[in-house]
């Protein structure tokens, strides 16, 4: 078991991480609520550039939480990268220190902007540019998932826990997929098509995909990225990964290599593989890219 930095009890880390994370919800819910009404909705959008909007939600909340960290561990040498503080003014941290906290405060902005509820705040812990601790809020489900190495748990606002469990095995056609509802393509709906997946679930956020996995309503997710186009960064599957894992699950690239964090430009390009069992990822991994060479989907020599 990896040791937290000095003077970090991981109890005591839980227990703030639930009041920080539960004082989140309230603002995206209040905000979620605020940005229905049309007339109001462009008082809230503070950049409406179409491939990454930003909400006064995502910035309240990244405000919250650093501040809340900042608090609370003022004296632990770890640093916080922020999707915002990276978007706004660059880095703002030490992106090779040995502990460091990767904020997502709000996965999923076209769709809180949407109304569609699929949103998420997700924040995790990066120990030498490994995840090993992960906070996934979705408010609108009332769930909380928490993980911290091979131990995860969800709760609603009030503490009680909920029962989760994986599909188990299945082949690629007997499994459902969850995909992108904002950020599809060509090139993954033709993938999508050739598996023939028995269903197909539309749902925004990496994390709020990554936790229909673990509930059992999903069975896998794809993420394409197409060359020269943008890919996911580092905080959007950092916690998401951590939650995954630590139930059993997988995520790697489709060659079944673990995700490397921390690279120059924070990007996690190519095809990325989510599943509910590491045990057969590599055999996942295996068949979709034999369907890519086949069809010539994807340029897999990238």
């Amino acid at each position: 078991m990896i040791k937290l930095p000095f003077g970090v009890d991981i109890n005591n880390l839980i227990h703030d991480l639930k009041i920080f994370s539960w004082e989140a919800a309230d603002i995206l819910l209040f905000y979620s609520e605020k940005i229905k009404n049309f007339k109001q909705k462009k008082d809230f959008i503070k950049d409406v550039n179409e491939e990454n909007p930003v909400t006064l939600a995502d910035l309240k909340v990244n405000e919250l939480i650093i501040k809340r960290i900042k608090e609370k561990y003022k004296n632990i040498k770890w640093d916080i990268l922020s999707e915002e503080n990276f978007k706004i003014k660059g880095a703002l941290c030490d992106k090779n220190a040995e502990w460091l906290w990767v904020l997502d405060p709000l996965d999923g902005t076209k769709d809180f902007i949407q109304g569609t509820k699929n949103y998420a705040m997700q924040l995790a812990l990066n120990h030498k540019q490994k995840p090993i601790l992960g906070v996934v809020l979705i408010p609108e489900r009332d769930e909380l998932w928490i993980s911290y190495e091979d131990k995860i748990f969800c709760e609603n606002r009030e503490g009680i826990r909920k029962n989760f469990n994986f599909s188990g095995e299945k082949s690629l056609k007997d499994m459902s997929i969850v995909t992108s509802k904002n950020h599809r393509n060509k090139t993954l709906k033709e993938l999508i098509h050739r598996i023939n997946f028995k269903k197909v679930i539309v749902m925004g956020s990496i994390g709020c995909k990554i936790a229909s996995i673990i509930r059992g309503d999903s069975d896998i997710y794809i993420s394409l990225s197409l060359p020269g186009k943008s890919s996911p960064k580092d905080w959007d599957f950092a916690a998401p990964e951590a939650i995954l894992k630590a139930a059993g699950g997988a995520i790697t690239n489709i060659e079944n290599q673990d995700l490397t964090y921390n690279s120059k430009n924070l990007e996690h390009p190519g095809i990325i593989i989510a599943s509910n069992n590491k045990f057969f990822q590599k055999d996942i991994c295996s068949q979709i890219k034999a369907i890519i060479q086949k069809n010539k989907i994807y340029p897999l020599e990238l």
